[in-house]
């Protein structure tokens, strides 16, 4: 056919006539094969439950859960869990799911089988806020299968598995929580003794140079130089005193007898300016020094030595060698017990002078067992501060932990119990007729148009025409035998015979698949009669 000839209408017309065995043999033939496919495909029943997800019934400011998470994780978490090969095995087991197969499938395609006949669905809404999200409330457990009642005790047994496997869950990590902060707070105390006992040995070790014992060292310090002061005045005094001593002593024994006489004539008289030289002294230092001033002090012991010391009689004659000697010997026993006053003073300064230098050792010693002790302390510090917040981490997770064990936590609750399936959820013959009808279009056309384009004759004058661009003078039609007219008839009849097994296999189908006919013809008429 020419290819700048345009089909008409009446072309048309003339193609579906002339191909109308093709048209309807192939569009028989593909809607039966849908018909067939449709009516073939084993229906699958499907039985669900929708299990809610429900919050904590205690205010989470009250009592804080240990299980943290968004809900779709947990879900899949269980999910998992649930289906493991060994869970499936069982149920597989336990209700003979592919007792029927024709062919024989392994364990594991028996379990991936199941698999895929499972299906968990998500039930979110949307939460308005600071910023719009979704939060899943619930989800759907759904289990596919032939049998009606099958699919009803597998959908039962897997709900029920899932609630278990929740609770179990949920329990096992609240148990694991509470054990884990119970052992680290075992550890913690120990740690925490280990370094009590540090800090009590190393208060014992350098006990005396301790931060607390400063200021006692200090005021030590302080009174151990003034009682070195004190006892080198008091030195300074008997040493005087010594010197006065040695003058009369020696004053005593170089002495001759008019000397002796003199010296008794005057020795009545000599203490007693002595002690009154003294008074007076005594009078002035405690005008200025209080009682306890060692000068005070020092003056006061003269005076009553002086005033112990008796006045010796006159002597006479006789008896003046005699009164000398016990004056030298007086003299010498003062001597003696001012020399053993002055060793008994320096023996305390040594001593006083040793613990001054054993307070400031200590002293210098105190910033750096200060060091020390605070570094100890604040490791001690420490780990008493993570203790008690291990403890109290310990303390909630238990309470946690009971709050999971009474099923006062988030739970999963059973809201809508598997049910026993009606009606087929698979196939969908009716989509199936239709696909098959459009294909069952497409393919006669398709096959009517690839036959004219492969076939090159020219029909009709127009088309000639087209093609020699010239008009025929005459066109003879074409003149029908009777044998053509008898395959027309023939034809025409296996059409009508076709047509009308096409519309008694629709008719069938949708008796058995959609709706009984006789509830259909009664909708029809109710509707439009």
């Amino acid at each position: 056919m020419a290819a700048t000839y345009e089909l008409t209408f009446d072309d048309y017309l003339s193609i579906i006539r002339r191909r109308a065995v093709h048209l309807v043999t192939i569009f028989v033939g593909i809607l039966a094969v849908a018909v067939v496919v449709a009516v073939a495909i084993p229906p699958l029943y499907q039985s669900y439950g929708i299990i809610l997800v429900e919050s904590q019934q205690i205010p989470k400011d009250m009592v804080q859960t240990t299980i943290t998470g968004y809900a779709d994780e947990r879900i899949e978490i269980i999910k998992q869990r649930v289906m493991t090969r060994e869970n499936l095995l069982k149920v597989i087991d336990k209700y003979k799911l592919f007792a029927g197969e024709r062919k024989p499938t392994t364990a594991s395609e028996r379990i991936d089988e199941l698999r895929s006949r499972i299906s968990i669905e998500p039930i979110s809404v949307d939460i308005k806020g600071k910023r719009r999200e979704q939060a899943t409330i619930a989800f759907k457990l759904s289990f596919e299968h032939r049998q009606p009642e099958m699919a009803f005790k597998v959908a039962n047994e897997l709900i029920t598995l899932f609630l278990d496997e929740n609770v179990k869950a949920r329990t096992e990590r609240a148990t694991e929580t509470t054990e884990f902060l119970t052992s680290e707070a075992n550890k913690l105390k120990l740690e925490l003794e280990t370094l009590e006992n540090q800090v009590a040995a190393y208060k014992q070790q350098h006990g005396s140079a301790l931060p607390e014992h400063l200021g006692l060292h200090m005021n030590m310090v302080s009174r151990t130089e003034s009682e070195i002061r004190e006892i080198e005045r008091d030195q300074k005094a008997a040493q005087e005193e010594l010197r006065f001593l040695e003058l009369e002593l020696a004053a005593a024994r170089s002495g001759n007898t008019a000397a002796a006489r003199a010296t008794n004539a005057g020795s009545a008289s000599a203490p007693v300016r002595e002690v009154d030289r003294l008074k007076s002294e005594y009078a002035r230092l405690t005008a200025i020094y209080t009682e306890a001033h060692p000068d005070v002090r020092a003056v006061k012991r003269k005076i009553e030595a002086l005033e112990a010391v008796e006045p010796p009689a006159p002597a006479t004659g006789g008896n003046l060698a005699e009164t000398a000697s016990l004056e030298v010997a007086r003299i010498q026993a003062k001597i003696s017990a001012t020399n053993s006053r002055i060793n008994s003073l320096a023996a305390q300064s040594q001593a006083l002078r040793g613990k001054l230098v054993s307070y400031e050792r200590q002293i210098m010693q105190t910033p750096q067992v200060e060091r020390g002790l605070a570094t100890l302390m604040r490791d001690y510090e420490n780990a008493q501060k993570k203790y008690e917040e291990i403890r109290a981490k310990q303390m909630s997770a238990q309470i946690a932990e009971n709050l999971e064990e009474e099923n006062k936590a988030e739970r999963f609750a059973l809201l809508e119990p598997p049910l026993m399936p009606e009606k087929p959820v698979k196939p969908d013959r009716m989509k199936i007729m239709l696909l098959g009808t459009f294909m069952a279009i497409g393919g006669s056309g398709g096959l009517v148009f690839m036959l004219e384009m492969l076939n090159q004759r020219i029909r009709g004058v127009d088309a000639l025409a087209a093609l020699t661009r010239q008009r025929p003078l005459a066109a003879i039609p074409y003149i029908t035998t009777k044998d053509e007219i008898s395959r027309r008839k023939r034809r025409l009849w296996l059409l009508v015979i076709l047509l009308l097994l096409a519309i008694a296999a629709s008719a069938v189908l949708v008796h058995f698949t959609y709706m009984p006919l006789d509830i259909l013809l009664l909708k029809l008429i109710s509707r439009f009669g």
